[in-house]
């Protein structure tokens, strides 16, 4: 009793990494028994997802509410968008190039490991994927967790909303201020429970590892790639563009965000990390409401760096398995691929592997071989988020300091 009120005096961080460590012995040790303490990360996630829809919504509508004119959301939306695209592509690049020089992929015994010619990935047209972020039904957009709609719904209701009488506008900013304060309440509840649901995730993650020993055998030198170039990017390519553009201190604000990057990590998802985000690049940092409200929910859904590493990592590493030799114009023809395609798929499930299967079928390479990188996709998939949502939050800190903005980083 008295070690876990002990436990219960640390800070959140250091909650969740105790509850990390501990959920990795349990995973290994305990490997029949997960199944008794799983319920906990599923309950933790639900909870979060259940939040997410309503806070985007209020969010971004009382940002854009207090953003006001047409030109000052113009201005914010083209920085937003031009750093999501210039990291992405940055992104994309430092995973073309670690590949072709590690080259993890040659050599490589494809029959080694086992292949699921079963596999099969419903893949959406991309045509139809950028008509359906226009909703017909806002509310099954909502239901089915849509996040490209509700974001173009909750962008339109905000720009009319400005554009209402003053008793009007003044009664519905102040009700999606109070329905978006409402929601940060809960999440501030569901993030007290972090500790509990991460160990419930991560113990359920290490018990279905059957073989882990073969598997980071097989493809360890393609988990070596990608998990370099989402280190190269994330402590490199992001904190130069912190510091030198928006004249900030990276690492500081690193600092200020890590329980948010620790569950991002722990849960894989950068939904159900944007609470969080949003709170400390707020609280921490001192980015405004209006800026966190606006940037970070949007890349949420658009922002990939980690994953854009991966999918230029991936679609390479089976080309060099099946023998292919990828030049210039095909590997160009990739960095585009995977830039719009990550754009236009990021509320999809499984995007990554969405996005792995368009640019394997415009290459012509098998789409089958695609399950030599399933066995590690999910603990990739850990760190891929990761450098996601620190993307996300890098993004509102240079966006807040190019409108003017004093920070504590």
């Amino acid at each position: 009793m008295k070690l876990l009120k002990s436990l219960t005096k640390l800070k959140l961080h250091w909650q969740i990494l105790i509850a990390f460590i501990l959920a990795i012995l349990f995973g290994i040790f305990f490997k029949d028994h997960v199944i008794y303490v799983s319920w906990m990360g599923d309950i933790f996630l639900r909870l979060l997802r259940m939040i997410v829809i309503p806070l985007i919504l209020s969010s971004i509508i009382s940002g854009l509410v207090n953003i006001g004119s047409g030109g000052n959301l113009g201005r914010l939306g083209l920085k937003t968008f031009g750093f999501y695209l210039t990291t992405s592509t940055f992104a994309i690049i430092v995973g073309l190039l670690l590949v072709n020089i590690i080259k993890p992929g040659v050599g490589m015994d494809i029959t080694s490991v086992a292949v699921d010619e079963s596999i099969v990935i419903e893949r959406p047209e991309i045509s139809d994927v950028f008509l359906n972020i226009v909703p017909d039904n806002i509310f099954h957009a909502m239901a089915t967790n849509d996040f490209l709609a509700v974001i173009f719904f909750a962008i339109l209701a905000g720009i009319f909303i400005s554009k209402l009488d003053k008793k009007n506008n003044l009664v519905l900013s102040h009700f999606f201020k109070a329905f978006f304060e409402l929601f940060m309440k809960i999440t501030m509840f569901v993030i007290k429970l972090a500790p509990f649901g991460i160990f419930g995730l991560i113990a359920k993650v290490v018990a279905e590892q059957k073989d882990f020993v073969n598997m980071v055998s097989s493809l360890g030198l393609f988990m070596l790639t990608v998990l370099l170039g989402i280190l190269i990017h994330s402590l490199i390519t992001l904190p130069l563009i912190t510091r030198y553009i928006g004249k900030a201190k990276p690492f500081r604000h690193l600092s200020n965000v890590k329980t948010t990057l620790i569950t991002a990590f722990s849960t894989a998802s950068s939904a159900a990390s944007l609470p969080l985000n949003m709170k400390e690049t707020h609280e921490n940092s001192g980015v405004s409401h209006k800026i966190t409200n606006f940037t970070i929910p949007i890349g949420t859904t658009i922002n990939m760096d980690g994953t854009a590493i991966y999918i230029s990592a991936v679609v390479l590493f089976i080309a060099q398995a099946q023998g292919e030799v990828m030049g210039m114009q095909e590997q160009i023809l990739i960095l585009i691929t995977a830039l719009l395609s990550s754009i236009g798929t990021a509320g999809i499930p499984m995007a990554s592997l969405v996005i792995i299967t368009i640019i394997l079928q415009v290459l012509g390479l098998p789409l089958e071989l695609m399950a030599l990188i399933l066995p590690v996709d999910r603990i990739l998939d850990m760190f891929r988020t990761t450098a996601n949502v620190w993307g996300d939050s890098c993004c509102a800190v240079v966006v807040a300091k190019s409108e003017g903005e004093k920070l504590n980083v």
